[in-house]
């Protein structure tokens, strides 16, 4: 699937393309902090499936609790957060914040990861494979 998007002002612009089975949700306590919110829903794409067509996301690299270095990329007018990807040497796999994409009703999360850091309020998303950690 084809999709496109940007951050909140219109300063960074992307294109990709995705497959919408590999939308999920992470309800770890960094996607919370960085989102301001409960969890963080992502859809994956290759290195060479996206594309970065206007602006240039500035980059907050993160420790995560599995010890892997994640690549924040965000938007340092407004804030948005675009992806996240890998820190390391080797190929990439962008986790592109599906609050950005223009197509954001058809990518229904699939998946759920990190649930035993999800908050107690939240209702149980139903028929969706759920991971207690990554």
């Amino acid at each position: 699937m084809k999709i496109d998007g940007g951050c909140h002002c219109g300063a960074i612009t992307y294109q990709a393309e995705v497959d919408p089975e590999k939308t999920t949700i992470c309800h770890c306590t960094d996607c919370q902090q960085l989102t301001g919110t409960a969890f963080r829903v992502s859809v994956r794409a290759p290195e060479d499936k996206y594309e970065i067509t206007k602006g240039t996301p500035k980059i907050y690299v993160k420790i995560g609790a599995n010890g892997a270095r994640r690549a924040q990329g965000f938007c340092e007018n407004c804030g948005s957060h675009l992806f996240a990807t890998s820190a390391d040497e080797g190929p990439k796999v962008y986790g592109i914040r599906v609050g950005t994409v223009r197509q954001r009703e058809e990518l229904v999360p699939r998946r759920q990861f990190w649930h035993r850091s999800a908050l107690h309020w939240l209702p149980e998303f139903e028929a969706m494979e759920t991971v207690e950690t990554q």
